[in-house]
């Protein structure tokens, strides 16, 4: 380790055997680690304990509807773009217990709440678009007038080390966003990798504590220009782009009866893979299972969708009965109502909705379709 003191907000070069050290620092401090791994032909956050797990020398291929791993043969442990999987399930798990109740008697039921029990979590190789999508959920579950514990239980307990991207996918479009192509702040470690060595930024205490006894060294300015150089390659060389996303808030609120919508209706399955593979769509039920014999009911959180016909089923009927009124919800709160609601957007420019859409919706086609349309 050079002599010097390590800041908050430094950059500095880590050799690329080290960083199997620096997963050990932070599993030192309790941290399980989790980062991209291959599974089932596609990129998944399971735990990894070395560079050894992380999928080296891949890429994927993505466009609308399709996804392809491919070796390519370079030596980067970070290259391939992420798969149907979201960190949002640290978080925001598809099923959470929320109580429990056991019958007493005939009669009487005694109820015993859920206790957030979140061990500490590092989560590895992070895309800048995903951090994005952290902190919009953040905007949703951590409000000032309203908190919900078992997601700040898991929140506050996570460690946080970017990858920052310099090979974006086919179905990328986070410089739309302002999301991508790599972060600023949010994080307690960022690295972007380069041939040799991986650039480390300090975003934390906790990132600088980790990093204060491993052989970092100071960053010459021949790896930042080689940085900058791979960052503006990657904004020029986005799959997908819209490019007056700062007029569709209110271009598809003004608009609700577009016949692009009919268009859409005529493709959409309503299967929800959309809304599933989102890292920021929240929307979910609340059930009640209960075991055999009737002495107890558990009462869970599930994952849900907009684009499921019973998720706006009242008394009387249903307030989106068809396909097309439930992807003009969907597009609308996502790009337009989400600002009023949250101060940001609710797409971060990920693509995995144009991805894993079966019938290869593109939802940067339909909103650059909508703001074509509207009269200037």
């Amino acid at each position: 380790m050079p002599e010097g003191h390590l800041e908050i907000g430094a950059i500095v070069t880590l050799e690329k055997p080290e960083f199997n050290r620096l997963l050990v620092a932070i599993q030192e401090q309790g941290y399980e680690t989790l980062g991209p791994t291959i599974q089932d032909d596609t990129i998944q956050y399971n735990r990894i304990n070395g560079l050894d797990d992380l999928p080296r020398g891949m890429t994927s291929k993505q466009d609308a509807g399709y996804y392809r791993l491919e070796y390519s043969g370079h030596n980067n442990y970070f290259d391939v773009t992420p798969g149907p999987q979201s960190w949002k399930g640290q978080f925001f798990p598809p099923r959470t217990e929320l109580l429990t109740l056991y019958r007493q008697n005939k009669r009487d039921w005694s109820a015993e709440k859920t206790q957030p029990n979140q061990p500490p979590t590092a989560l590895i190789g992070v895309r800048p678009c995903e951090l994005a999508a952290i902190q919009v959920q953040d905007r949703v579950f951590l409000r000032n007038d309203l908190s919900d514990p078992l997601y700040l239980s898991r929140r506050e307990r996570t460690f946080i080390l970017v990858a920052n991207c310099l090979h974006p996918g086919g179905t990328c479009f986070c410089v739309s966003m302002g999301t991508g192509p790599r972060s600023h702040s949010g994080f307690d470690l960022s690295l972007t990798e380069l041939n040799d060595v991986f650039l480390m930024e300090i975003g934390s205490e906790a990132g600088r504590a980790i990093l204060a006894d491993l052989p970092w060294q100071p960053a010459a300015a021949f790896s930042l220009q080689a940085a900058e150089r791979g960052f503006e390659y990657a904004i020029r060389h986005m799959g997908r782009t819209i490019p007056d996303v700062e007029r569709l808030p209110e271009a598809l609120l003004n608009d609700l009866e577009n016949q692009q919508y009919d268009d859409v209706a005529k493709r959409c399955l309503s299967c929800t893979n959309c809304t599933q593979v989102c890292p920021t769509c929240f929307c979910w039920d609340v059930q009640e299972v209960n075991n055999l014999s009737g002495s107890e009911v558990r009462r869970e959180r599930v994952w849900d969708s907009c684009f499921n016909p019973m998720y706006t089923y009242v008394f009387g009927g249903n307030t989106r009965p068809n396909t097309r009124s439930r992807y003009r919800q969907w597009i609308t709160h996502k790009l337009a109502s989400w600002y009023y609601q949250f101060g940001v957007s609710g797409c971060v420019g990920c693509g995995r909705c144009i991805t894993w859409c079966p019938a290869g919706i593109d939802i940067t086609a339909e909103a650059n379709a909508l703001l074509s349309e509207v009269k200037a």
